[in-house]
């Protein structure tokens, strides 16, 4: 047992360091994602295997027959949990996991998230917003880049309440995300205009 509050690696280094290959597969995630390091690269890569290896050794129970009691039950933590995160499909299988790559678990960070989702003009833009405190999920603040997003909370993304990014003209605002502000604060302006109107006739 390790000693307690000691921080253990979250990751598996890799047993050839030297492939180039892999090497060069490690710095596009890095440029594509917008990570920080190959440390980052090496979690999604450790979490994959994790997955992998006990979805192969549910498979290998399958050929007995059905997956019954502590077996089931432990195949249908494993999909329940990457379908909640947006990993797998709704319709996926075990044999789905075995078809996963790293980059699957990288487009559920919390920072690639707010890039896509238009909260941050680049990826390295939304790793700062992230690190100092500008982002929330569900009015919650989170300040981890790593951070893995649900499909539930894909949507409640947005800018902390205390933030200085709240101010919708704040320079730093992406204009995609400005424009949509706009667009919807017109859009109600006309709403009120069109039930004014109508009171009016009456």
């Amino acid at each position: 047992m390790g000693y307690p509050g000691k921080n253990t690696k979250s990751y598996e280094t890799p047993k050839h360091p030297w492939q180039a290959a892999r090497m060069a597969e490690e710095v596009g995630h890095i440029k594509t994602y917008g990570l920080r390091n190959k440390r980052e690269v090496w979690r999604a890569q450790s979490m994959l295997r994790k997955y992998r290896r006990s979805a192969m050794e549910l498979l290998a129970e399958t050929t007995e027959g059905e997956l019954t009691g502590h077996t089931k039950q432990k195949a249908d933590d494993i999909l329940n949990k990457l379908k909640r995160y947006g990993i797998l499909t709704a319709e996926s299988g075990l044999d789905d996991i075995l078809a996963l790559d790293a980059k699957n678990f990288l487009d559920r960070r919390l920072q690639t998230q707010v890039y896509r989702q238009g909260f941050a003009n680049s990826l390295r833009q939304s790793r700062q917003f992230i690190t100092h405190g500008h982002i929330s999920i569900d009015g919650k603040k989170i300040t981890v880049p790593s951070y893995t997003v649900s499909k539930d909370d894909e949507m409640k993304i947005g800018y902390y309440a205390s933030s200085s990014l709240v101010n919708e003209v704040h320079p730093s605002r992406p204009a995609q995300i400005m424009k949509q502000e706009i667009a919807q604060i017109a859009g109600a302006r006309e709403e009120q205009r069109g039930r004014g109107k109508r009171r009016g006739r009456r």
